[in-house]
């Protein structure tokens, strides 16, 4: 099912990205990806839940105005399957495309994005600028505030945690503790870069 390993993955999303902001993004949604897949059941297919959120915004950075319409056609030519390729482009759903997430997979993905983009915000912030040590009070807070991230889509956030039958704070609380898991290794790495 898994075509490309982390480096693979990674060195396909340098190829079209060199922001350093999407970079980490795309490692942290790989790490949030990774402990979702490992929390509700799906462990075997961590990996290719972690390549997605990796991949997820491939042709974000040079092509903005065709986000999740370009991708296909980058993936493809990495030789990246329909299954990876459909799930990189559902996150896109009510945006830039009409591709609806429906594996548990994709709709995690689509809830998650933005979410990460957000509590991430909220921790630059803090004195420690990490997640250690954020609470779900503190980004419900700034939730509430729109113009605080503004970038982060409160709409997609309320729409992904409705997709997955979710309440918002659930979902709030659990991404915090999948950001947690997996915010030494994303520092290491964009440090080796």
């Amino acid at each position: 099912m898994q075509i490309l390993n982390h480096e693979e993955a990674l060195a396909l999303l340098r190829q079209y990205n060199s922001e350093p902001f999407h970079i980490q993004h795309g490692l942290t949604v790989e790490g949030v990806m990774r402990w979702y897949a490992n929390q509700l059941g799906y462990a075997g297919d961590a990996g290719f839940w972690a390549i997605v959120g990796l991949l997820h915004d491939i042709d974000f950075e040079q092509y903005p105005d065709e986000h999740c319409i370009k991708a296909p056609e980058l993936l493809r030519a990495a030789g990246c399957g329909d299954d990876l390729i459909h799930a990189v482009c559902s996150h896109g759903w009510g945006l830039t495309v009409d591709i609806k997430p429906e594996h548990e997979m994709e709709k995690m993905l689509y809830a998650a994005d933005e979410l990460t983009g957000l509590i991430g915000a909220c921790a630059l912030m803090r004195p420690s600028k990490s997640v250690q040590d954020m609470e779900l009070k503190s980004v419900k807070k700034k939730f509430k505030t729109a113009s605080f991230a503004a970038g982060c889509s409160r709409d997609v956030i309320k729409s992904g945690a409705e997709l997955l039958g979710w309440e918002l704070d659930e979902l709030i609380q659990k991404t915090i503790l999948a950001m947690r898991s997996c915010e030494e290794s994303v520092a290491a790495e964009m440090a080796a870069l």
